[in-house]
């Protein structure tokens, strides 16, 4: 007799913990993985939960435990090995059931498999999962996008075991097919961001005013009580105050300088420009990983072109609201690209709904959302987070801050490219007359393409070509 409530496929880091909450909150629970010999330890340790759990090494004893309508989350590999796993458990399953991808998917491949498997009657999920192992144990932050059925299927699930922002539950869905894992896709390029203005400010803090890593950890954790407060500001302040067994040294002194990325930061990117946008802090951030990657080189530039910084004199005033002009502009790129791509797929995406659900659960969990959920709340002019006159007036606040900052680093020889970035975006928009008319005038007079006037409808032609 079928007697699980869902089924997780998976049991790595994520999947486990993942199976270990959904227990946790009373739900029973069919576990299997690819590598049958992952099950039995798994089952062992989760102790008294092991009660909700119901272990099973073939697909089809699997499929059997669950109550119809059957809900698979699978917490694999996207790409090649969803779709392999789809060709398997597809023949299994019956109309009405439900299929979850949780992993961090490509979210085009989301939308072709809504579309294939809705033919044959079943129900496919995009769920973006943010929080890392801890936060899939004890509450993640969830996006799902899939039909509204399917949501009323999954939501008593997914909203007992997310992550609570004042009693909010950090989940929703956001939209049809893709909206769910375009939305984490973005959350993650916001990651990347984020966490290269902290990179930048901490280099500032360390290379242009000599403070060691437990004196900018004491100012991390200062910060962290204010609004600046957020996941990522608090663990910089942990790893900061750290110390290597080994060396006795700080610990971020013996990790090579070379950044690791998965592509999820890349993605954001690519789609961003796909839309006709430019998430330009993203970019420098994404840009800023690869370049740490080519150490050797960097050696030897550094050789031959010389690595003497100069001091910088901002105080850690002045680099926090630096820090918060930065990371807002960071956060309103994010989310022009989802306005963009909701337009674009026509999925309603509602951006203070998305600010909500990141408050809790997410690695870009920050005081600074509950902001940007007001300020869309109370009406963003154009959809635009800039324009809304909370945002607005706190930039306005922080950005002599941020100007200063990039130019002491700039002038010291400091590398600062998404602070650079977001500086410079910000002094973009800021101007209704900008310099793209001679760029229209250059791709006339090499091209032939035409441009529009003043107050003149239609395409018009320089006088060069008379």
């Amino acid at each position: 007799m079928a007697r699980a409530r869902i089924g997780v496929y998976g049991l790595g880091t994520m999947g486990s913990a993942l199976a270990l909450n959904l227990a946790e909150h009373g739900f029973d629970v069919a576990v299997t993985n690819r590598e049958s010999g992952w099950i039995a330890p798994f089952v062992q340790e989760a102790g008294p939960l092991a009660d909700h759990l119901f272990p099973h090494e073939k697909l089809e004893e699997f499929v059997a435990e669950l109550q119809v309508p059957r809900i698979v989350l699978f917490m694999i590999p996207s790409g090649a090995p969803m779709d392999a796993m789809l060709e398997k458990i597809g023949p299994l399953l019956g109309p009405g059931d439900i299929v979850i991808d949780g992993g961090n998917a490509d979210f085009h491949d989301t939308r072709r498999r809504c579309a294939h498997l809705s033919g044959n009657g079943l129900s496919f999920v995009g769920l973006g999962i943010s929080g890392g192992e801890a936060g899939a144990r004890d509450g993640p932050s969830m996006m799902m996008g899939g039909s509204e059925e399917a949501w009323t299927a999954i939501a008593p699930i997914l909203t007992a075991i997310a992550a609570r922002h004042e009693g909010e539950p950090c989940v929703a869905r956001l939209g049809p097919d893709g909206a769910g894992h375009f939305a984490k896709t973005v959350h993650n390029g916001i990651e990347y961001a984020d966490m290269q203005i902290i990179a930048e400010i901490v280099g500032l803090m360390r290379n242009g005013a000599a403070l060691s890593p437990s004196e900018i950890a004491a100012i991390f954790a200062q910060w962290n009580e204010g609004p600046l407060r957020s996941f990522l500001v608090e663990i910089t302040a942990e790893v900061l105050a750290e110390r290597d067994p080994e060396t006795g040294h700080p610990v971020v002194d013996v990790i090579k300088d070379a950044a690791g990325q998965k592509g999820t930061g890349r993605w954001t990117v690519i789609e961003a420009l796909r839309l006709g946008q430019s998430a330009s802090v993203i970019e420098a951030a994404v840009g800023a990983r690869a370049w740490s990657a080519e150490k050797e080189t960097r050696q030897a530039a550094e050789r031959v072109l010389g690595g003497t910084l100069g001091a910088i004199t901002a105080t850690p005033e002045i680099l926090a609201e630096a820090f918060r002009a930065a990371r807002m502009l960071a956060y309103a790129q994010g989310f022009r690209v989802l306005a963009a791509a909701s337009e674009d797929y026509g999925w309603a995406l509602d951006p203070g709904l998305i600010a909500r659900i990141w408050r809790a659960g997410c690695i870009i969990r920050a005081e600074m959302l509950d902001e940007i959920a007001e300020a869309f709340a109370g009406g963003a002019p154009r959809g635009e987070l800039i324009l809304a006159p909370r945002i607005a007036r706190a930039l306005a606040l922080h950005l002599p801050a941020l100007r200063q900052v990039v130019a002491e680093a700039v002038h010291a020889g400091h590398a600062v490219p998404a602070l650079s970035a977001a500086l410079a975006w910000y002094d973009t928009m800021r101007r209704g007359h900008g310099t793209a008319a001679l760029i229209q005038a250059q791709r006339d007079r090499f091209g032939h393409h035409g441009f529009e006037r003043l107050g003149q409808a239609g395409r018009h032609h320089g006088p060069w070509w008379d």
